[in-house]
């Protein structure tokens, strides 16, 4: 933790269990490797995956089928079976890339009273693109006012 003139700077980096191709709600399995939150009154939670094949967003927390839904349209739009010139690491990379491309890699969330600023039916989701992914590692970079004492 660094702090500076009543500013907070956090910063950790996790590892998220190897997930099936799919999107998969991550929200509690986040809050509880990054406790570091709970020290923040107010600020900006920038979560950031090292990865080039697996996205991050926002979106359902509640319906699991929307999340189903969601991986069956990404792969209506942008099917393996499209010949892309790339594909030395497998059919399901480049539209993998794509996918990425399309939802993106990072999340800037509001944190309040040391917790994720969420709106009711939203939770962090974990958008796997490949069949056989490892581990996925996410930059979690925090800040904002200290928890008042």
């Amino acid at each position: 933790m660094t702090t500076a003139e009543g500013c907070v700077w956090l910063q950790r980096e996790i590892s998220i269990p190897a997930k099936k191709r799919g999107c998969h709600l991550i929200s509690d399995e986040f809050t509880r490797l990054v406790p570091e939150i709970e020290q923040i009154q107010i600020g900006l939670a920038n979560v950031h995956i090292k990865h080039t094949s697996a996205s991050l967003c926002l979106n359902e927390n509640w319906d699991s089928d929307v999340r189903v839904d969601m991986e069956s349209m990404l792969n209506k739009l942008i099917p393996d079976s499209t010949p892309f010139r790339h594909k030395c690491e497998g059919p399901d990379d480049m539209p993998a890339h794509i996918k990425t491309a399309f939802i993106g890699t990072s999340l800037s969330i509001p944190i309040t009273e040391g917790k994720l600023n969420l709106g009711t039916w939203q939770g962090i989701w974990l958008c796997e693109h490949r069949d056989h992914a490892g581990k996925r590692n996410l930059v979690v970079t925090m800040q904002g006012a200290p928890m008042k004492k």
